[in-house]
């Protein structure tokens, strides 16, 4: 994605000429001739950098600076005169450069390449840190694939993956991911955004959980606020909202959201604007909204406990994950085998294939925890069985050793060798014949596959 540039300045043939110049340098530049309109354009798009002329026709350019300051622009000064004592105020307000006309491009090109990757690094940073207040620990729930494939093989997997093809298309409208705790739902968020235009040119992805949040850190955390808007609000902080500028936020566990601050998010669905917590502006952000719940929405707005308005404003595109145990078998044979294989990259002294018992407990297991569950079991077998040739039933836990699962008694493979082959036969089946896409999910060479399936004799 482009670093966003503003260019503030009463001189049109210096606007047009740095214009020109910072787009060839691969900038997304907007202009603007007058103090005031500069900083309706950065409440409207927040761009990275500002470069800002200290002579303006309206206001005062320190006014102008300052005003940027405070909704946390990251401004270079420019002026026609070297004042000493300009510059040093200007540097008290928080200009990031003082630079006197005329202008170095060379020069001013530099100076705005700093300036706009330590606001990259300071975003991502801010990102981080904003998840480490708030997401509880992380459990997983990950398909173990980065792409639509990993959703499943079966027609009803496929047709879920179509869907969220077609939501991550629609990236200015609303979607609500339903599913029991586990079933992916964040890992589908995720990849709604990498597949939309916003993920392409690497926007950000934030996400945000309420379960178990006070109201007033929740408000704080999405919306920001300002100093002294509460007793800890030592300075200013941008929300995750702010943050998310540009790319996709997602809202987990949504259901869990206070009442009291659901008529704020309403109108931040509608408007795309807010004020920071203690705050009076209105901040305008362009981020597209994923929510995840698995809680019954319209039972709580039957209940009261959630806004019917907010409820349908955010049901625009629904999209429903099944539990693993709705699944079908193949399903989840291929999820267990992209879960081992991205395993086995954190793991790589563990086996990469299971036993025929193991796999088919596995398989039959109902998995309450669904995906996070099957991931947890998966990670504990493997490292149990590092040395072994194989993930066996004696590594998995003992609810599944007692033989949860119905074995599959047409063949029961007994040998080695016939373990392998199985496997091997099994995994072309579920990518009907598709060598290449079999041995990525085997971890192995096409060609290894290919000398394995004239080894084995499979005519698939």
């Amino acid at each position: 994605m482009p670093e966003t540039l503003l260019l503030i300045d009463d001189d049109s043939g210096i606007l047009r000429t740095l214009g020109e110049y910072f787009v060839r340098q691969g900038y997304e530049v907007r202009r603007e001739p007058s103090g005031a309109d500069g900083i309706q354009a950065f409440e409207q798009e927040h761009p990275d950098v500002v470069i800002l002329d200290l002579h303006l026709p309206d206001m005062s350019g320190l006014d102008v600076l300052e005003r940027l300051r405070r909704n946390g622009a990251s401004v270079i000064l420019l002026t026609g005169e070297g004042d000493i004592a300009t510059a040093v105020r200007a540097m008290q307000l928080g200009a990031e450069n003082f630079l006197t006309k005329p202008i170095d491009l060379s020069h001013l090109a530099a100076a705005t390449a700093r300036v706009a990757e330590k606001v990259r690094l300071w975003r991502q940073n801010e990102m981080l840190r904003a998840r480490e207040r708030i997401l509880p620990a992380a459990g997983g729930g990950g398909a173990g694939g980065a792409g639509l494939e990993a959703m499943g093989v079966s027609p009803r997997m496929r047709e879920l993956a179509r869907q969220v093809e077609l939501l991550a298309a629609s990236e200015r409208s609303t979607v609500l991911l339903t599913g029991e705790s586990g079933s992916g739902k964040g890992w589908v968020g995720r990849l709604i955004h990498q597949l939309s235009r916003r993920g392409a040119a690497g926007a950000p992805f934030v996400e945000v959980s309420f379960g178990g949040s006070s109201p007033r850190l929740v408000d704080s955390e999405l919306f920001g606020h300002e100093p002294g808007a509460f007793p800890e609000a030592e300075g200013r902080r941008r929300g995750l909202f702010e943050l998310a500028h540009g790319g996709s936020i997602l809202l987990d566990e949504i259901g869990e959201l206070p009442l009291e601050l659901q008529p704020k998010l309403l109108r931040v669905l509608e408007t795309r604007t807010f004020p920071r917590v203690g705050g009076a502006d209105g901040i305008t952000v362009d981020v597209r909204v994923i929510a995840a719940t698995k809680r019954d929405l319209k039972a709580a707005v039957m209940a009261g406990r959630f806004r019917e308005d907010l409820y349908f404003r955010l049901n625009v595109l629904p999209l429903a994950l099944p539990a693993l145990r709705e699944r079908a078998r193949e399903d989840r044979l291929s999820l267990i085998t992209r879960l081992i294989a991205a395993l086995r990259v954190e793991l790589p002294d563990s086996p990469g294939t299971c036993s025929a018992e193991a796999l088919d407990r596995l398989v039959s297991a109902p998995w309450p925890g669904n995906v996070r569950e099957m991931r947890n079991v998966l990670e504990r077998a493997m490292i149990l069985a590092q040395g072994a040739t194989t993930i066996g039933t004696e590594h998995l836990p003992a609810d599944l050793r007692k033989g949860g699962g119905t074995l599959d008694h047409r063949h029961i493979p007994q040998t080695l060798d016939e373990v392998e082959r199985h496997h091997i036969e099994r995994t072309l089946r579920v990518h009907g014949g598709n060598r290449t896409r079999a041995a990525q999910e085997l971890a192995i060479s096409r060609a290894t596959l290919i000398n394995k399936i004239k080894t084995y004799g499979l005519n698939l």
